[in-house]
């Protein structure tokens, strides 16, 4: 008998690790993003391209930290200079978004805008519960009527704040 409850306890630890390695796996399963081709974030702005002046980054900074505090949304704002060896800008971003993990995870409620002067592209990416409101079409709608008109009159933090503030207004 005592040997019968041995075994069977054997093979419940042996089942036990057995779904625990799956587990395990299934959390850390490669997302195929090589980290080596993209920057650390810094925080709420990432100005890697040196577009803004530090007064503009701080400003933008409160602001994206105060509405974070009042909804839970996280939004993160990038400039870039190269997307390394991507030939694709908008499939940079997205993967940039993701491996950052822009947003609480449960809510999926992250947005990041992603510009480059130098490349002349902006992308918007949006997590899978940011997307039910801020749709595709709504950011592109952002892109070309608020923040390009910005940009091509040299105005990137004037784009970025009025995009940003069109982009909260209909986040509700």
């Amino acid at each position: 008998m005592y040997t019968i409850l041995i075994m069977k306890t054997q093979k419940v630890l042996l089942l036990i690790t057995i779904f625990s390695f799956a587990v395990i796996k299934g959390f850390t399963q490669d997302t195929g993003i090589d980290k080596n081709l993209f920057p650390e974030p810094i925080g709420y702005v990432n100005d890697f391209e040196k577009i803004l002046t530090d007064e503009q980054e701080a400003q933008l900074t409160k602001f994206l930290t105060v509405y974070e505090q009042n909804t839970t949304n996280e939004i993160a704002v990038v400039t870039l200079n190269t997307i390394e060896t991507y030939s694709n800008f908008d499939q940079y971003a997205i993967d940039l978004s993701n491996l950052w993990g822009v947003g609480k995870k449960k809510k999926n409620n992250g947005l990041t805008i992603i510009f480059s002067k130098s490349l002349r592209k902006i992308r918007i990416v949006t997590g899978f519960g940011t997307e039910k409101k801020l749709t595709n079409e709504i950011c592109k709608q952002v892109i070309d009527q608020i923040i390009i008109p910005e940009f091509k009159k040299g105005e990137f933090y004037d784009g970025v704040l009025l995009g940003l503030a069109e982009l909260m207004k209909r986040w509700i």
